[in-house]
């Protein structure tokens, strides 16, 4: 399960290191979007990290109606929806 999760995280920091280079070479709305949304899903993985190693037991991981359960959901829909919608428009404003 480790595996999986580095697996899955170094595309994810990869993509907010994209996002911040973007962002860096020109600053508009739709890169930070994508920049908000990257680091939305960096915080994901890392709740999906300290669900694996037991940390912060207090926030009750992966039960429903728990703190951790709606950080992950929120962070996952907000991240999702606010990178490709900044990446959608920021490819159709630059053509």
């Amino acid at each position: 399960m480790k595996a999986a999760l580095v697996a899955i995280g170094i595309p994810v920091f990869a993509l907010l290191c994209g996002s911040v280079l973007l962002f860096a070479k020109g600053k508009n709305i739709w890169s930070f979007l994508q920049v908000f949304g990257a680091g939305c899903l960096v915080i994901v993985v890392l709740t999906h990290i300290r669900e694996a190693l037991g940390m912060f037991a207090w926030m009750h991981w992966g039960l429903k109606s728990s703190a951790g359960h709606y950080l992950d959901f929120w962070s996952c829909v907000f991240g999702l929806t606010l990178f490709s919608g900044g990446y959608l428009f920021h490819a159709l404003m630059k053509r």
